[in-house]
């Protein structure tokens, strides 16, 4: 037997197609500070996202050639998220809060040929430049200071004069959904950065899954505050799911201090909102200090790191509900969301909000033993969490036209992806994290979760931000140390510190290493850069106590 269903390719100019005709009155409002709010409608978007595939083709840009973006989250960013693989070409989104000799070096992988840029981040590529031989075209969007580039540097257009009269409807190739559409770079916290290629049909079934009552449940009733950055794995897919569904859009630009972040929620009332916990603890903070009203926001999706629960709670007092997700660069990267199941009271569903959530029917999971040993879903069995689906990565980018990779430490052989996180999984699919395997402190044969004591240490009313690694100890191996930031004004010393975790933690895992700082580094996502930790004590550049 034979099936006899239609074999349309899922494809991004599918998903542009859709929304700037069905939902083409959607919006997209780009923060501009001071100024009002510029507006786009989905139907503009789409328009535009022609002239723009015109502009690039003209370029000379290349079906299966990435073509890079150095932008802030912004109405041209999402032209670009569309035209770029809609014509066949791969968007590859550059994070520009990496080191500049990583950006480099990540641009010379991909081999971009054109790089499309926001003026007000020319002083970041513009040193650049001379390490990018392989660079011909730079597209500047928005207002910049142009003189900061070099004669010598590449062919430079204006963002709308390169568009400005072209026509304004594209004939979108049939491209297989197998090829490649888009392209982010892990952010290296070990070794170079790592590329990950999506397909257009990962892109379109993940985008399906977004957009699903068990996941954010968006509409086109909603507004989603993306601050997410779109370098970071695609802006958590929102781009091009808000387009398949018709969710107006709200994006903060470069304005991405809690300030301004405040009076964008409450002046344009946003329903959803997506972010790492360091944004949510920010914005917490000044909405306490200058009160404004956040009842828009009946959701929001807190990923990139485990949510304390002080804070959700906090929120959960302001009315805003947070909504834990857990997934990677090489996830697309939606694996797990933290609904509850439902006909629960709110304390009995306390426990599965803690979680980082259950895994939807796109992504299998198993839990493999120190052993290779599958673990049990039993709630209690830890593991290193493996995964697969139409939206997991089977391979790194090996480099223009090299073969791809699959290191042995990242892919079983059977083909899972090895994702480094510790934890264990509910009988019901409820995937709680205890650690990251190379976090997990071991200590005389014990394992001690960081995240536990981090997020124990953050239900302190006088601690803002607390970090817990590993540090070598010669009687057990390993010890925690115990990174912590003070709220402005606290006083609390590590004695009443220590008590406090104690009331949570057993004895054995309290840390006997204290150290107070002006903040915990983070890496270019927001995510606690442990490794920074580590090395600083190595070195003795912290004012370590023991107590």
């Amino acid at each position: 037997m034979h099936s006899t269903m239609q074999d349309v390719p899922l494809l991004i100019s599918r998903i542009l197609t859709h929304g700037s005709t069905i939902h083409g009155r959607s919006t997209v409002t780009t923060w501009t500070g001071e100024a009002e709010p510029h507006r786009r409608t989905f139907a503009e978007i789409g328009a535009r996202a022609a002239q723009l595939a015109h502009a690039l083709r003209e370029l000379g840009a290349e079906e299966r050639r990435p073509i890079g973006t150095l932008m802030w989250n912004n109405a041209e960013h999402v032209e670009a998220y569309l035209a770029i693989p809609a014509m066949g070409s791969v968007l590859h989104t550059l994070n520009l809060r990496l080191p500049p000799e990583q950006l480099a070096w990540i641009v010379n992988h991909a081999d971009d040929r054109v790089i499309l840029v926001n003026g007000s981040l020319l002083p970041l590529l513009a040193p650049l430049l001379p390490h990018l031989p392989r660079v011909e075209h730079v597209i500047v969007a928005g207002p910049g200071d142009r003189s900061v580039l070099d004669e010598a540097a590449p062919a430079v257009h204006d963002y709308e004069e390169l568009i400005a009269g072209r026509p304004t409807r594209y004939d979108w190739p049939e491209l297989d959904e197998r090829a490649p559409a888009a392209m982010c770079y892990t952010s290296g916290t070990t070794g170079d950065p790592k590329g990950v290629v999506y397909s257009h049909r990962s892109i379109y079934l993940h985008s399906m899954q977004v957009n699903m009552t068990e996941s954010m449940g968006l509409t086109d009733s909603d507004t989603s505050l993306v601050v997410v950055p779109q370098f970071h794995v695609n802006a958590w897919g929102l781009p091009h799911a808000t387009f398949m569904t018709g969710v107006n859009l709200l994006m903060p630009d470069r304005f991405l201090q809690p300030a301004p972040l405040a009076e964008m929620i409450a002046t344009e009332r946003p329903t959803h909102a997506a972010a790492v916990p360091t944004i949510w603890q920010g914005l917490l903070a000044e909405v306490l200090a200058n009160p404004r009203d956040l009842t828009s926001l009946d959701r929001v999706t807190i990923g990139g790191s485990a949510c304390p629960p002080s804070l959700m709670e906090a929120y959960d007092k302001l009315g805003v509900r947070l909504c834990h997700a857990w997934g990677m660069t090489e996830t697309s990267p939606l694996g797990t969301m933290a609904n509850p199941p439902a006909g629960l009271t709110a304390e009995e569903e306390w426990p599965y909000r803690l979680t980082q959530g259950r895994f939807p029917a796109g992504v299998e999971a198993r839990l493999t033993g120190p052993g290779g040993d599958l673990m049990p879903w039993d709630g209690e069995s830890a593991g290193e969490l493996e995964v697969r689906g139409p939206w997991i990565a089977a391979a790194y980018y090996g480099g223009a036209d090299a073969e791809p990779l699959r290191p042995e430490d990242k892919f079983s052989a059977d083909g899972w992806l090895k994702t480094g996180d510790v934890g264990t999984i509910s009988p019901d699919g409820f995937l709680t994290l205890t650690d990251r395997a190379k976090d997990v402190i071991k200590s005389g044969g014990e394992w001690i979760s960081s995240v536990d004591l981090e997020n124990a240490l953050m239900a302190h009313p006088d601690v803002a931000e607390a970090a817990v690694v590993a540090v070598p100890d010669e009687k057990w191996g390993e010890r925690p140390l115990a990174t912590v930031v003070l709220k402005e004004g606290a006083t609390a010393d590590y004695a009443e510190l220590r008590a406090f975790l104690a009331e949570s933690v057993a004895k054995w895992q309290l840390p006997e290493r204290w150290t107070i700082v002006p903040a915990v580094p983070k890496t270019s996502v927001g995510k606690f850069d442990k490794k920074v930790i580590r090395r600083q004590y190595a070195d003795g550049a912290l004012d370590v106590t023991e107590i």
